[in-house]
């Protein structure tokens, strides 16, 4: 009976050969795995509404194996998006709703749309996007963030307007501060705007099995309460801003892969600057909140409520600003590239929307280098060669030379190192690490080999110190704006 009837107005599969179908109902259409327990459902009740009886496993099942062929082996392949997607010059937002609508946003405006040309799929636990309104500032979201100034109000808004992109790189953002300060709320109504979820804040992954379905099922990861980062979940969150691949054995066999290549929006909060390494410190935008005193406090309910009825003025005002930004982003320059460039690129062509060229920029500037003192001054090698170098204009030697050079005044903190301290190969390992930042402040680490033997020689050499990389548009008008207004 079931080959007789029309189950599906279309089958498809994805790259990695996950057979998908389009079932329209209720005047939408809806889009999912032919192997979920949606798809299953669907095919019962069509059954039902056919015949007027329920349709046994031997009948779902061959229906579900005959779909399933078509889609890998006769049926197009076609990409599947979470939340976000791009397509003929187009971005797309997935609302989420009943009706599955999306933003359509381009060059000249934003409207949602019924059926879009791409393909979504949804995950256990999302939660709508509330149609957007015009008209809104996205000056309503200010007195819902407990920020200490308007230069992280201009960084939080070009994370958000990062995380509505479907490709990255996207800056990881990590909030501190003392007990009290609202970082789970802010980290909650930040995920809101763009990727609203039934769980929107969670504890750490315990593997990289768990952060990539963490990572499949969510556009935008939210880890609340931490105290620290171990180094594995560092290096794959790294992987995670700039875009990367996961590859993990496949459960129940010996040698096949289960392959995974995203890059997502993500967001850390706890009481401490939880990230302690240089490379994923490059990548991040740091907030500390402000406490908040007990007159200004006011009941999570209350806010909530108030958040919601200003939501859909702010989500508004934030595609307005996406559209400013698809049209003014071939004109962007960068006079340096940033570790983050595509960011600091896509953050400035958005700006001109929101306040005067350069402040974004100047805010980002002045992240970076307040990042990068707490960055030396938490990592023990950096700050025993930026103090010995004080003095000095250059110095050359072997680590095992420089290795009894911190022992000489060495910090407690060293001393008590056992992965280091008495190993001139992982102390050469942790200056590599520390290369980049210790660049930024005029102190130049390289490696050689020299002599007949190749003895492997550090040379430590002081100059200029180095200004995180400025950008500009290329725009006259936009060259002269002021920067009046902009706190340090």
């Amino acid at each position: 009976m079931l080959d007789d009837m029309t189950i599906c107005e279309e089958v498809f599969h994805t790259a990695a050969g996950v057979a998908y179908a389009d079932l329209v109902t209720d005047g939408h259409r809806e889009t999912w795995p032919i192997r979920s327990q949606r798809f299953r459902n669907w095919v019962r009740r069509c059954y039902y509404k056919a015949t007027g009886t329920a349709a046994g496993a031997a009948v779902i099942g061959p229906a579900l194996e005959l779909l399933e062929t078509r889609a890998q082996f006769d049926a197009p392949e076609r990409p599947v998006n979470m939340r976000v997607a791009e397509h003929a010059g187009r971005l797309y937002l997935d609302l989420a709703d009943e009706h599955w609508r999306a933003v359509a946003i381009d060059r000249e405006d934003w409207k949602v749309v019924g059926c879009p040309p791409v393909r979504f799929r949804r995950s256990p636990g999302m939660f709508p996007l509330p149609l957007p309104e015009r008209g809104g500032s996205i000056q309503a979201l200010r007195p819902f963030l407990n920020l200490s100034n308007e230069n992280d109000f201009v960084l939080v808004i070009a994370w958000l307007l990062a995380a509505m992109r479907p490709t990255g790189p996207y800056p990881l953002l990590a909030i501190s501060g003392e007990q009290g300060s609202a970082k789970t709320v802010v980290s909650k109504l930040l995920r809101a705007l763009v990727d609203p979820n039934m769980a929107p804040v969670r504890a750490l992954p315990r593997e990289e099995r768990e952060l990539m379905i963490a990572a499949n099922n969510g556009h935008v990861l939210a880890f609340d309460n931490l105290s620290g980062l171990p180094p594995w979940l560092s290096d794959a969150l790294c992987r995670l801003a700039s875009g990367g691949s996961f590859a993990l054995r496949r459960l129940y066999t010996d040698d096949e892969e289960v392959l995974f290549k995203a890059a997502r929006p993500t967001l850390l909060n706890g009481i401490e600057d939880v990230i302690g390494r240089s490379d994923l410190a490059d990548r991040a935008i740091f907030l500390t909140l402000k406490p908040i005193e007990e007159k200004q406090r006011r009941p999570e309910a209350e806010l909530w409520r108030d958040f919601e009825i200003a939501q859909p003025s702010i989500l508004g005002a934030l595609l307005d600003t996406v559209v400013h930004g698809l049209r003014a982003v071939g004109r962007v320059q960068l006079d340096r590239l940033p570790r983050m460039a595509d960011f600091a690129l896509w953050a400035t062509a958005c700006e001109a929307a929101l306040w005067p060229a350069g402040i974004f920029a100047h805010a980002y500037a002045a992240n970076r280098r307040d990042a990068l003192e707490s960055i030396i001054e938490a990592d023990p090698i950096a700050t025993c060669v930026r103090a010995f170098m004080v003095d000095r204009t250059m110095w050359t030697g072997s680590a095992s030379d420089l290795l009894r050079l911190f022992a000489k005044n060495a910090r407690d903190d060293i001393s008590r190192d056992p992965a280091w301290a008495k190993n001139p190969r992982a102390l050469a390992g942790r200056l590599r690490r520390a290369q980049t930042f210790l660049r930024a402040v005029g102190i130049e680490i390289t490696f050689s080999r020299e002599g007949r033997t190749g003895t492997r020689i550090i040379r430590v050499t002081t100059g200029a110190e180095n200004t995180v990389s400025c950008v500009s548009i290329a725009s006259a008008e936009r060259s002269n704006a002021s920067l009046t207004g902009v706190t340090e």
